[in-house]
C-alpha cells in the first residue's frame, strides 16, 4: 500500500510514523523552517550565504537518491535522471528575472533580497519528499527496484534542485553586472 492511499484510510498511521522518526529529522525541519522563515523577510546576504541554501538543498535532494536507490545496479541511471530534471528545470527558468526588488550593493558586496515564501515552499518540497520516500521505503522496500518509482522521484529532485540553483544563479548575475558601488536594480 502507497503512503498517500493509507493515510487517507488509515490517518492515525501517522502518529506511529512520527514515533518512529528518529529525532534528528525534527531537528532538521526545525533548522529548514527557519531558512524558510528567514527567506520570508527583506535580508542582505554576501554571494556566499546567497548559494549556501540551495546548495544544501541539493545535497539534500542528492542524498534523497542515494539513500533510496543507492543500493541499486541503476543508481548511475537515476543520477543521470537528476541529472536531466535539474538541467531541466535551469532551462525552463534561466532567463526569468532575479525577485522585483533584488538589488546588488557592489560596496558592501551584499545582495539585497525581497521576502519571499517560495524558499520555504522549495525547501519543505525537498524535505516532505525525502521523508515521505524514505517512510514508503521503510514500509515497502522492494519499492526502489520499481522502475517508475524510481524515475519519478529522481527527477522531481533533480528538478526541485534546478529551480533552486536558478534563482539563486539569476541573483548572483547581477553582482556579475555591476560596474558600479551604487545599487543595481534586478535585471
Amino acid at each position: 500500500m502507497l503512503l498517500p492511499q493509507l493515510l487517507l484510510q488509515h490517518p492515525e498511521a501517522i502518529t506511529d510514523i512520527v514515533r518512529s522518526t528518529p529525532r534528528w529529522v525534527a531537528v532538521l525541519l526545525g533548522f529548514l523552517i527557519y531558512l524558510g522563515l528567514s527567506a520570508s523577510r527583506t535580508r542582505r546576504l554576501p554571494a556566499l550565504q546567497l548559494a549556501a541554501v540551495p546548495l544544501a538543498m541539493t545535497a539534500l535532494a542528492l542524498w534523497g537518491v542515494l539513500s533510496a536507490f543507492g543500493d541499486s545496479d541503476r543508481l548511475l541511471i537515476w543520477l543521470a535522471v537528476w541529472l536531466v530534471g535539474y538541467a531541466l528545470a535551469l532551462a525552463a527558468t534561466w532567463s526569468q528575472r532575479a525577485p522585483e526588488g533584488t538589488r546588488y550593493d557592489a560596496a558592501s558586496r551584499r545582495f539585497e533580497l525581497p521576502g519571499s515564501w517560495v524558499p520555504m515552499a522549495l525547501i519543505l518540497a525537498v524535505f516532505l519528499m525525502k521523508y515521505g520516500v524514505g517512510v514508503q521505503l521503510a514500509m515497502e522496500p522492494t519499492l526502489a527496484q520499481h522502475t517508475g518509482f524510481a524515475f519519478t522521484i529522481t527527477a522531481i529532485y533533480g528538478a526541485l534542485s534546478g529551480i533552486f540553483a536558478t534563482r539563486t544563479l539569476r541573483v548572483l548575475r547581477l553582482g556579475h553586472s555591476a560596474k558600479e558601488p551604487a545599487m543595481s536594480p534586478a535585471l
